[in-house]
């Protein structure tokens, strides 16, 4: 078929008059009848690749898609290029019997070109019977990476798919995906038959996406809504690891005036249809959503793609990131990171088979060394893929905050080297914290009970605090020095190539400022931004710092017990001057504004009067009323003095969760009483010496008092008592 009829045949269907890329090489050797391998960026136009030549071509070509809201979006739009409305048609458990005859029907008259099914329906005896008796132009599997167990989003009925396709009857196969790892590349071939296919691979860069890391810090809420109030009416994706997290950062966006909309696999079909097509009608500015959205959604002027939580591998961040701009115009992509959100990842492993552990570690690594890369990310995300970069004078080259803003490096040899001693040591037997509290010298139950205090290695990091030499520990896994054995919930092991770091140190060069671990609040707006932000006012700071003291004295409780640092911070940019837009302030709640807040909004109102301030009003972060009953349920539940595990067992949650629950609810000023509890692990002379502490300690942190009681409590314990010291003396 000459190269003219195919470029007829494309404006008759579709109207363009040009092939995007290597469209049009695809197209010619799926007609040729050849087995077809398409790699291609998201936005680069893969699933014209197949419906072109099954419109060209007698019979019907079987699409295999994973899911029915992609489906259906194709065969609509297949269906607007047509004059025949059984041109396509989804084939699933959906349709009731009169329609599921109707799909036949046009199949046998030839009416129907393509067929979409999810691979669960092609299973079925009777569709592959039905299928057989058919002319099947050619098999089209689309998200091809869901066969390999290595891809971001593997789905095992997909590994079922050359039986069927033998069953009812090989013809030329087109496999298609967004991403693939030369690793997952061959798992697609060597798992459909087609190790002779043709591969076709559209180069991974997207010069217009920026590409930006920050620390996830308690702040990140009010990040979040800076950055979209800088650019407001724009379309922006927020993805969440957790449907909970979907839920309530949606409900903060709605309340702090932006038009979000939540999207997870929990909410009834119709109220997913109705959220997708708000933010495709632009009806909704913005969807929070779990990685149940996106795949298939073809919106051309998503301006920005955030990742609140870390993604389990790269190739989901980098299909995920590139539904950002897909017309070429401006793709921010801004992801949140701090490495106890790895630590929840590597926790969903346990009990995992083996093989499933390994995959789903290795994943996770390349993630960290992704987030916590001081490189060109753009050169990190493509040579994942296989291709090459310059950084220099590549296509979109300086588009990320490390080219942008390069981070100083340093020579860690020798504190690689320390850690990996250290580790060789200990015989292997200890996680990470241990490790680093060897290092710093810190004297815990731990270190005492196993003697690592008389080893040559304890305090000989003492130069350093903790948090550095978590990072370099993560540096050394990422780099394959130590590798984390997750049946023994993360014991750290040396690799071979450990050990020969140990007898042949090599340079280890890292960056000087990857302090991902912050809790303090960033006060600038994202970097990517337009919009300017409030600015932090010292002055006040002062004051407010001045009057937290004063009201303590008065008060006979810490200064920490009254405000905390972050919340007068919080103070002194968004000058609140009632109790109303106090109480919105991060850290202080209804409670702690009643109790204190008096003479703190008189102050900062005197304060903006007089030196004729404009307050930056839509800058406060609205809290979102909570509608669960879980505060309810917490404070009835430990006045009636139920254990603290019964409480989280009925709620489905976390100890860790439950305890910041009852902290936040302490911190906004309302009393928990969980004495009864505490009494069950401490007795009174230690329950009176740690109130002790807190009473007199200048800091609530619990670092510090660990280190005071040298190691005599947990921080779990600490962290109780921290609870009912602020909920007795300040609440």
């Amino acid at each position: 078929m000459k190269i003219a009829t195919v470029h007829d045949e494309l404006k008759k269907y579709f109207g363009f008059d040009q092939f995007k890329g290597n469209q049009e090489a695809v197209i010619n050797n799926v007609i040729a009848g050849n087995d077809t391998f398409v790699i291609m960026p998201t936005g680069g136009g893969k699933s014209m690749c197949y419906q072109l030549p099954a419109l060209m071509q007698s019979g019907t070509a079987i699409v295999v898609s994973p899911l029915i809201a992609l489906m259906k979006n194709q065969v609509d739009s297949i269906r607007g290029f047509s004059e025949e409305h059984g041109v396509a048609h989804v084939l699933n458990s959906s349709l009731t019997k009169g329609q599921t005859e109707q799909v036949k029907e046009d199949i046998r008259n030839g009416i129907t070109k393509l067929l979409y099914v999810a691979p669960e329906s092609l299973t079925k005896e009777e569709n592959i019977e039905f299928l057989q008796g058919c002319d099947i132009s050619f098999y089209a599997i689309d998200e091809a990476h869901c066969i390999s167990e290595w891809g971001h989003d593997f789905r095992p009925e997909y590994r079922n798919l050359k039986n069927i396709i033998t069953a009812i009857g090989r013809k030329p196969v087109i496999a298609l995906t967004a991403t693939a790892t030369p690793k997952v590349q061959g798992d697609i071939q060597k798992n459909l038959g087609m190790d002779d296919a043709q591969v076709f691979k559209a180069s991974f860069n997207r010069p217009n996406l920026y590409y930006e890391v920050r620390p996830k810090t308690e702040h990140v809420d009010r990040d979040i809504i800076k950055f979209i109030k800088g650019h407001m009416g724009k379309s922006g994706i927020i993805y969440c690891l957790s449907r909970k997290k979907v839920e309530e950062l949606a409900e903060t966006l709605q309340v702090n005036g932006i038009n979000a909309l939540p999207y997870h696999a929990g909410l009834d079909a119709k109220s997913r249809v109705r959220h997708q097509d708000a933010f495709l009608m632009e009806e909704a500015d913005v969807i929070v959503a779990t990685i149940a959205f996106g795949m298939g959604i073809d919106k051309p002027d998503v301006r920005f793609v955030m990742h609140y939580d870390m993604p389990k591998s790269l190739e989901s961040y980098y299909q995920e990131t590139g539904r950002a701009g897909r017309d070429g115009g401006e793709g921010i992509c801004i992801a949140f990171y701090a490495y106890k959100d790895i630590e929840k990842l590597e926790k969903f492993l346990h009990g995992k088979p083996v093989s499933e552990q390994e995959v789903g570690m290795q994943l996770l690594q390349e993630v960290v060394a992704f987030a916590e890369t001081s490189m060109n990310r753009r050169k990190f995300i493509l040579h994942y893929f296989g291709e090459e970069f310059d950084e220099e004078n590549g296509p979109g080259a300086k588009n990320d905050d490390n080219s942008q803003h390069p981070k100083k490096q340093f020579e860690a040899k020798d504190d690689i080297k320390l850690v990996l001693e250290t580790i060789a040591a200990t015989n292997e037997r200890f996680k990470a914290l241990p490790i680093v509290n060897i290092l710093i010298g810190n004297k815990t139950t731990m270190v005492k009970q196993h003697k690592s205090d008389q080893l040559d290695q304890f305090m000989k990091g003492a130069d350093h605090d903790d948090k550095y030499w978590m990072s370099v520990i993560r540096q050394a896994v990422v780099t394959g020095l130590l590798k984390k054995d997750i049946e023994k919930y993360g014991v750290l092991n040396l690799t071979e190539a450990g050990k020969d770091f140990i007898k042949n140190p090599k340079s280890f060069m890292m960056s000087e400022d990857h302090n991902y671990e912050s809790t303090e609040g960033d006060d600038d707006i994202i970097t990517a931004g337009k919009a300017g932000g409030a600015a932090f006012d010292e002055t006040l700071y002062g004051m407010l710092k001045d009057l937290t003291r004063k009201v303590a004295k008065e008060k006979e409780v810490p200064p920490y017990a009254v405000f905390q640092e972050p919340s007068l911070n919080e103070m002194a940019m968004n000058y609140p001057t009632t109790l109303d837009e106090l109480k919105n302030i991060s850290g202080v709640g209804e409670g702690k504004a009643k109790k204190f807040g008096k003479p703190f909004v008189a102050l900062i109102q005197k304060y903006v009067e007089d030196n004729n301030i404009d307050k930056p009003d839509d800058f406060v972060v609205k809290s979102v009323v909570n509608k669960s009953g879980l505060k309810v349920y917490i404070i009835q539940s430990t006045d009636r003095k139920l254990p603290l595990e019964d409480i989280a067992a009925s709620k489905g949650i976390t100890m860790e969760d439950l305890v910041c629950e009852i902290e936040n609810i302490v911190n906004s000023g309302t009393k928990v009483n969980i004495d009864y509890y505490i009494e069950s692990l401490l007795d009174e002379e230690q329950i009176e010496e740690i109130t002790e502490y807190f009473l007199e300690s200048d800091s609530d942190d619990l670092k510090d008092a660990h280190e005071e009681f040298d190691g005599d409590y947990d921080e779990d314990e600490l962290r109780l008592m921290r609870i009912k010291f602020m909920s007795d003396v300040a609440n």
